[in-house]
Order: C-alpha cells, then sequence, then structure tokens
C-alpha cells in the first residue's frame, strides 16, 4: 500500500527544513512507496521555496498565496494526494515520525478501518512531557468537545489522522471549516457515512506552546461545532 504524509505549514521557515530531511530519510526507510506533501498555507516567510530547495525524493509543495487557515491547507493536501493512506500530521512533527508506520500497521492490522486517529489518553505516556495544569485543562477540553459532538472518542483534537483513500475522497471535498474546528468536520462526516474509526494511543515527543486559549477557543469550538452537526445532519449522501 502507498501512504500519503501530508504536512500543513505557516510560517515554519525557523523548522521546516529539518523537517523536510527528517521525514524524507524516515519515508526512504521504511516505506516502499509514499510521497509526501507539504501544503504551504499563504506563508510569507519562504518555507515553500525552502523545502522546494532540498530537492527531496517524492516530496512536493503546493499551495496558495492567501491565508487560509490549517483547515483548508490540509484539506488541499488530502485532495492532492493518491496514496492508498492518506495522513496528516503537524509540521513540527509533534508525535515524532514513529507514529507513521504505527499509523500504516494500525490500517493493516484493522483492515476494515476508514479512519485511523492518534489518542493521547489510551497510554499512560500520553500527556508525558505536559505540566500538571496543561494535562488537566486539554483533557477537559476534549472531553466537553466530544460530549457536544456526541462522539465516544478518546482524543478528537489530536493532529494526526489518517484515512483510506476512499475515506479521504468521501469526506474532504464536502468539508467546508478552514481552521482548527476541521477536524471535528472530518469526524463528523465520517460518522454520518458510517465508517470505522480506530483509535491508537500516541505521545507528544516535540512539545511547543500551546496557541489554544482554553475559555475563548472553547466557545468558539463549541459554536463551530453546533453549525457543523446541523449542516452535516440534514446533509444528503449516497450511502450511509
Amino acid at each position: 500500500m502507498k501512504i500519503s504524509l501530508c504536512i500543513p505549514m505557516y510560517n515554519e521557515l525557523s523548522i521546516i527544513e529539518d523537517t523536510a530531511r527528517a521525514v524524507s530519510e524516515y519515508m526512504e526507510k521504511t516505506f516502499d512507496d509514499y510521497e509526501v506533501i507539504f501544503s504551504n498555507d499563504g506563508s510569507k516567510d519562504g518555507c515553500d521555496k525552502a523545502v522546494e530547495a532540498l530537492n527531496l525524493p517524492r516530496v512536493r509543495v503546493i499551495g496558495y498565496e492567501e491565508n487560509r487557515g490549517k483547515g483548508y491547507a490540509v484539506r488541499k493536501a488530502m485532495l492532492a494526494a493518491d496514496g492508498d493512506i492518506v495522513m496528516f500530521t503537524d509540521a513540527d512533527l509533534a508525535y515524532g515520525l514513529d507514529v507513521v508506520k504505527k499509523t500504516y500497521d494500525t490500517f493493516v492490522q484493522n483492515p476494515d478501518s476508514d479512519m485511523v486517529i492518534g489518542s493521547r489518553n489510551l497510554s499512560a505516556d500520553g500527556y508525558e512531557g505536559y505540566t500538571f495544569i496543561r494535562k488537566i485543562m486539554s483533557k477537559v477540553y476534549i472531553k466537553v468537545l466530544c460530549i457536544a459532538g456526541g462522539f465516544k472518542l478518546s482524543d478528537s483534537q489530536c493532529g494526526c489522522k489518517a484515512f483510506t483513500r476512499e475515506a479521504t475522497q468521501k469526506i474532504f471535498p464536502r468539508c467546508e471549516v478552514d481552521r482548527f474546528a476541521f477536524d471535528f468536520e472530518c469526524i463528523l462526516w465520517a460518522v454520518k457515512y458510517g465508517m470505522k474509526i480506530t483509535e491508537m494511543p500516541v505521545k507528544i515527543i516535540n512539545h511547543r506552546e500551546s496557541k489554544v486559549n482554553i475559555v475563548k477557543d472553547t466557545l468558539r469550538m463549541l459554536r463551530d461545532l453546533r453549525k457543523m452537526k446541523k449542516r452535516i445532519k440534514h446533509a444528503c449522501i449516497d450511502e450511509k
């Protein structure tokens, strides 16, 4: 099976060359058939040119001039991919690189799965390196949003998700959310289609300061989630 790894980026020049080299080296030694797609979300610092200049095998850059948001960048990359498994992760490689092979193996071990989601809540070391306060805030944030969304998932907000090619081509053309609530939209469409979602344990390897404002962003996410649920609930699909 071919795997496509999609990485959105926005003004990531300080880290993107190291990321691209590390990803390329890992993918070359781990997979026979793969591609890496960096999706430039209207960056102004030249990080797209920096990746292109490395001329790495089976690595390509796509993008657009205006900043649209992480959700839009992910969507563009996912729809441009041609792998049997299509995965996205963050430019800082927060969950490391071994998670890519782990995701691939999870699909092999669960051939009826349509979507694989990483979860920090499935193993004791999932929140290793978090401060106590940040760990509690993250868990409460996820729990509140999952209750509101009606999900029985342990970590809907993990930035590491993957889909079969068929699921990708069903879900992402219907997605409309351009910013951070896009994770929920993917899940809502998967549920709408009756797809099987499998969770796998992951942990943060590379820590960066969280950009989430726990009160402001929770309220905004709840508002966006309510709108998405209503829109998707009434949407017509060809199959359940």
